[in-house]
């Protein structure tokens, strides 16, 4: 594939996944870990792949704390994207410490057409990024992407329910007053990772005139009700990769304490 080929293919994937977030219906983002898991979101007919940075943390024995080495990472990203032909958003923590132009560079190389950058202040003495720097950061991951002429979709993390700043309503007030700050940067969705109720969830669509993610829990507001508080965007974060791990334990724990651990085997290869 040629350079103008390969950069073609990118601005059109990077056009789909924008659109995702403004049809009929919330785009759902069953978030995924490696290659493997990668190909049987995409097979079972889910438009747009979208990683966990969290998942990839303990697929790679790495802490989710923008810790990691970005070399590694993009590496792995690459290998998933590769994998697949439908777009994908990579959950890329804080960037690495990365400068926008080559953040953007690196994400371009491995294929990827969207982000998530969260504001959580891994390397300094605060809870929070300041807000103007987070957005400035942005901005220039904006600019460098309108230079290369590919406009990768931005999830701007915001941080403040899961890091608990102040009380309830300072939480809403401040993811408010970054999310505005955000989307006027060149974010296209922004993402209060943790905001689970329901009267928050309307406040905080309402006062943000761009796409809101929102993270699907068990027992939670379901997909229609998500919907219509305007959320456009509905991923797991790790929970799938949590679920599977859970269902591995809970097997291979069978399997440590049975007698006969090759019957529990076809017991359990049935149930599959």
């Amino acid at each position: 594939m040629t350079g103008s080929t390969l950069k073609a293919t990118l601005v059109e994937k990077a056009r789909l996944l924008l659109d995702a977030h403004h049809g009929p219906n919330p785009l759902v983002l069953p978030n995924i870990w490696d290659v493997a898991s990668a190909r049987i979101v995409a097979e079972e007919g889910f438009p747009i792949i979208a990683t966990s940075s969290k998942a990839i943390a303990g697929v790679l024995g790495t802490r989710d704390d923008d810790s990691s080495n970005p070399d590694v990472i993009f590496d792995f990203v690459a290998r998933i994207a590769r994998s697949v032909s439908c777009p994908v958003t990579a959950d890329l923590e804080a960037g690495y410490g990365l400068a926008p132009t080559e953040f953007v560079e690196r994400l371009l190389d491995a294929g990827i057409v969207g982000c998530n950058l969260e504001d959580s202040d891994h390397h300094g003495g605060d809870v929070l990024v300041d807000s103007t720097v987070q957005a400035i950061f942005l901005a220039d991951v904006r600019k460098a992407a309108t230079k290369l002429g590919v406009h990768i979709v931005i999830n701007a993390r915001i941080d403040s329910f899961i890091r608990r700043v102040g009380d309830e309503q300072h939480q809403l007030e401040e993811a408010i007053r970054r999310g505005l700050l955000y989307l006027e940067a060149g974010a296209d969705c922004v993402y209060p990772i943790a905001l689970v109720d329901r009267i928050r969830i309307a406040q905080l669509t309402t006062a943000l005139p761009g796409p809101v993610n929102i993270t699907a829990r068990r027992g939670g507001l379901s997909f229609f009700e998500l919907g219509a508080l305007g959320v456009r965007r509905i991923s797991f974060a790790s929970g799938i990769f949590q679920l599977e791990n859970d269902h591995l334990r809970v097997a291979v724990h069978r399997l440590s304490e049975s007698a006969d651990p090759e019957a529990l085997w076809q017991e359990l290869s049935s149930e599959i």
